[in-house]
């Protein structure tokens, strides 16, 4: 079903497992780099510390809010932790810049990832110039989606209209706020299709094929 954006006029991107596929690997890399960190800290037996670190991210929406919440972690000296992940996993795709660069209005990436990671994450695809502003982790004051405060800070900080704004994400927890303001909401990924949440209005495997068979508003 080709989607009907026509009265889309921003568009809100989450980054990682998004703008590039899942098997790039980079996501097992950096929960790895993470439950090293967290055992570092902790002291805890590696096993033990990778399942604290996951019910941080379930309860807080971000291992780092948890950290910061009970271990009164510094969240630079935890980025600096992962600012030099390899990256050779993401490679650029042509069809996803023509498809992103046809999309009428404003795009903005809405992401969890600090502003390096996001930084980094961008010039290795190319695709940094295709966006007008990044809305990372600092920029909400470390307010993690899907807290419905992120979702306050970002349209207030860029003037968003829920309305007219479509949000792309492979994770559809967080997508549920965003179509309680009247998101327009995609899910991303292999999982999408099995998905039946009432708050996802469209579901695809590949962000490009979805971008470039959309239904958008003609510019004039």
């Amino acid at each position: 079903m080709t989607a009907d954006l026509r009265h889309i006029d921003t568009w809100l991107f989450d980054l990682d497992n998004t703008l590039y596929p899942l098997e790039s690997g980079l996501g097992v890399l950096v929960s790895a780099r993470i439950t090293d960190f967290v055992e570092r800290l902790t002291g805890l037996p590696r096993e033990d510390a990778h399942t604290l670190q996951k019910r941080y991210l379930v309860e807080h929406g971000l291992t780092l809010r948890g950290l910061m919440t009970h271990h009164d972690v510094d969240p630079d000296v935890y980025h600096a932790a992962l600012h030099d992940i390899p990256l050779e996993g993401l490679v650029p795709d042509e069809a996803l810049k023509a498809a992103l660069a046809r999309l009428p209005g404003r795009r903005l990436i809405f992401t969890n990832a600090d502003s390096i990671h996001t930084e980094r994450v961008l010039a290795r695809l190319d695709l940094g110039g295709l966006f007008d502003e990044v809305f990372h982790i600092g920029s909400a004051a470390f307010a993690a989606k899907p807290s419905p405060l992120a979702f306050e800070r970002i349209i207030a900080a860029h003037a968003i209209t829920p309305a007219t704004t479509a949000f792309f994400e492979d994770a559809a927890r967080n997508l549920e706020p965003a179509a309680a303001l009247g998101m327009t909401t995609v899910l991303v990924g292999a999982h999408a299709a099995a998905n039946t949440a009432p708050f996802i209005d469209y579901r695809t495997e590949r962000l490009t094929p979805f971008l470039a068979d959309a239904r958008v508003k003609e510019e004039l």
